[in-house]
Parts: structure tokens; C-alpha cells; sequence
């Protein structure tokens, strides 16, 4: 049986700032009511976190939850750890309106990360990323050029940026082109 490997494979590029494909990681989709105090239960019981609010996100490591609409969240775990996770969260919550799927391997991770972090996205996504308007905490679903996407700060200078598998290859190479050296626009 062969073993799973990331989109890229940990690829990465160093500009201004450092573009890294995280490799493997655990995510599942939860749909629901976000308000349900067992979906809560299930989300606190697999990360440690509670439900996130609107736009925030609760991530310490490789385990927290995001919050992407009004009735969905991403749960991340450890992807070796996803599987259980995932049965827990299914069992927890049988009997509720709600659904969970495992799909860790339908989707790419990348770290954008230094000190012209913000530029580096700020060139392919339709959102304000100045210090005043997107912190820490804080995760946008969006657009990263031609594909859907959604990114968060890890903290100051670092973010992390989530889009399909199938889209691996052109969000790493589009942000490696906004990562160029020479690049800078200076706008954050």
C-alpha cells in the first residue's frame, strides 16, 4: 500500500517572504448549526477549541477550527489522527442535523510567512490586509487570483493558506511569483 503525500511535497521558495507547502494535514468539513451545543461538544472534544466566530479562527499548531460561513467550519487535526476524529465527531453527533467529511486530501496547505508576508497576498486576493483590518485570528474565504481559497494569520507574519488539491501547483507558483525579490510594492 503506498503511503499518502501532500500535493507538492513540501515544496518551497524563498523571496520576500518564504512560500512553503505544508504538507499533510487533517481537515474535516462540519455543516450545521453552529449555535448546537452538541456540534460545539464535538469541535471542543477533537481541538480544544471552542466554535470560532465570524471570520475568526482558533488554530494552535496543527488542531483548532475556522469558521468559513454561517453554517460551516473546518476542524484541522492531525492528519494521522483525522480518521478518529472524525468517527468521534460522526458518533457525537448522530441523531443532529449535521454532517462531517473528512477531506484532508481533497485539499493543499501553504505557509506564507516574513516579513512582506502581507504583500505576497495582498497581490493575489481581494481583501485589505493592513495591520488595522486583518490580524491574527482572523480567516478569509476568498479568491487567490482565478481559484477559491481561504488564509488566516498563524501570527504576525505568517499565514496560512488552504485551497484545493487540484490547485496546488498554480496557488504555489502564483504566490511564488508574488514572492519574487524585486517585487515589493510597499503598500503594508
Amino acid at each position: 500500500m503506498s503511503e499518502p503525500i501532500s500535493a507538492l511535497n513540501h515544496a518551497s521558495y524563498d523571496g520576500i517572504a518564504k512560500v512553503q507547502e505544508c504538507g499533510l494535514q487533517g481537515m474535516i468539513t462540519l455543516r450545521g448549526d453552529l449555535s448546537d451545543k452538541l456540534l460545539a461538544k464535538a469541535v471542543k472534544d477533537a481541538t480544544g477549541q471552542k466554535v470560532p466566530g465570524q471570520r475568526q479562527v482558533l488554530v494552535t499548531g496543527e488542531t483548532g477550527a475556522a469558521w468559513m460561513s454561517t453554517d460551516e467550519l473546518l476542524v484541522l487535526v492531525p492528519y494521522a489522527e483525522v480518521e478518529a476524529k472524525l468517527a468521534n465527531m460522526v458518533g457525537a453527533l448522530s441523531g443532529t442535523h449535521a454532517l462531517a467529511v473528512n477531506v484532508s486530501d481533497a485539499r493543499a496547505v501553504f505557509s506564507v510567512s516574513g516579513a512582506s508576508a502581507r504583500e505576497v497576498l495582498g497581490k493575489v486576493a481581494p481583501v485589505d490586509l493592513s495591520a488595522d483590518a486583518f490580524q491574527p485570528g482572523q480567516i478569509r474565504r476568498t479568491r487567490l487570483a482565478q481559484v477559491a481559497g481561504a488564509f488566516w494569520m498563524d501570527e504576525e507574519q505568517t499565514f496560512r493558506v488552504v485551497c484545493f488539491r487540484s490547485a496546488a501547483d498554480y496557488v504555489f507558483k502564483l504566490l511564488k511569483v508574488a514572492a519574487q525579490p524585486g517585487s515589493e510594492v510597499g503598500v503594508y
